[in-house]
């Protein structure tokens, strides 16, 4: 499946944030899953700073291709939105990693 990796990213530390992103990635690669990190976009925003708005409008819409969701622990309304849109498209939401099965 391909599974999108919800989790906290303005609030906090923004390197610890993506840090633990891509290390829930990489256990999803472990059961044979292939992980979106939104998280990664940070690259983009560095170089080509956009409005909020925008960047939920483009994780929604590739939210939209996923098998699955992975919301990570952490407050974060833009996670707490995905989750929300997930769940009203039908696709399945997972609040930890050992809920995600292996391939």
């Amino acid at each position: 499946m391909i599974i999108y990796v919800s989790a906290p990213y303005t609030l906090g530390n923004l390197i610890i944030n993506v840090k633990n992103a891509c290390e829930a990635g990489n256990l999803l690669l472990d059961k044979g899953h292939v992980p979106l990190i939104p998280h990664l976009m940070m690259l983009w925003e560095l170089h080509s700073p956009k409005p909020y708005s925008e960047w939920m409008r483009i994780c929604l819409a590739l939210l939209g291709k996923c098998d699955a969701l992975l919301r990570l622990e952490g407050f974060s309304k833009g996670a707490d939105i995905e989750v929300k849109i997930a769940k009203e498209a039908g696709i399945p939401v997972y609040f930890n990693l050992q809920e995600v099965p292996n391939v």
